[in-house]
């Protein structure tokens, strides 16, 4: 197992969760000391999970358009909202992790969003700012789940860099569960291009349908 540098638990609070279709949830959201990266991650503890069980957690990166503001460029608003209520039945925590636009930052995302509407895809966008296509490390993560005391987990994500990653900093991640499938006319070629280039476990060929139909 990596030596990780030991991050700590700086502040617990609970809040009630509000969101606009009406779901309402009571959580208890935790800052850390010590992250590798400096920034202000969170997690989001979220329902009870049973003596012994394996919680869900999901590692979400933060997104201001999707998150915020409803964009239909991206799934990531709907994701959240998902990611909470299956957190809540169960019980586990999702890390809400500062790396806008995968890691290149909110500025840098809507530049890549404009390239995107003259034709590339959401990596080579990224490529052509002479941005990495991924820059998210989710060393920070695995601190904060060491010092929450989570050493095994299920993990909901489609992306299994996410649980590659969890793995090589020491973290078992049991299953890896997917999510929902969220499309849009604006996020279909994204979610396409999540699945061609990076392996996504999404249903390509529903995916394929929407761009030819």
């Amino acid at each position: 197992m990596p030596d990780l540098p030991a991050a700590t638990q700086r502040s617990r609070v609970r809040v009630p969760l509000r969101f606009g279709d009406g779901y309402r949830v009571d959580a208890e959201l935790v800052t850390f000391h010590g992250l590798a990266d400096g920034q202000e991650h969170l997690a989001v503890v979220l329902g009870d999970p049973a003596p012994g069980a394996v919680p869900l957690v999901r590692l979400h990166s933060e997104c201001l358009t999707g998150d915020v503001f409803g964009s239909a460029r991206c799934d990531c608003g709907p994701q959240l909202r998902e990611a909470v209520e299956r957190i809540a039945e169960r019980g586990g925590v999702l890390l809400y992790l500062r790396q806008e636009g995968r890691g290149i930052g909110l500025y840098n995302k809507l530049d890549a969003y404009a390239l995107q509407d003259q034709g590339l895809d959401t990596y080579a966008a990224n490529t052509a700012l002479g941005l990495p296509e991924d820059a998210r490390d989710y060393t920070a993560a695995a601190q904060m789940l060491q010092a929450l005391g989570i050493a095994e987990l299920d993990l909901l994500s489609n992306n299994p860099d996410k649980a590659g990653q969890l793995r090589d900093l020491g973290i078992d991640v049991r299953d890896r569960v997917p999510t929902g499938v969220f499309t849009t006319a604006h996020n279909v070629r994204y979610l396409r291009a999540k699945v061609l280039q990076t392996q996504h476990t999404l249903p390509l060929a529903e995916l394929t349908e929407l761009v030819v139909g």
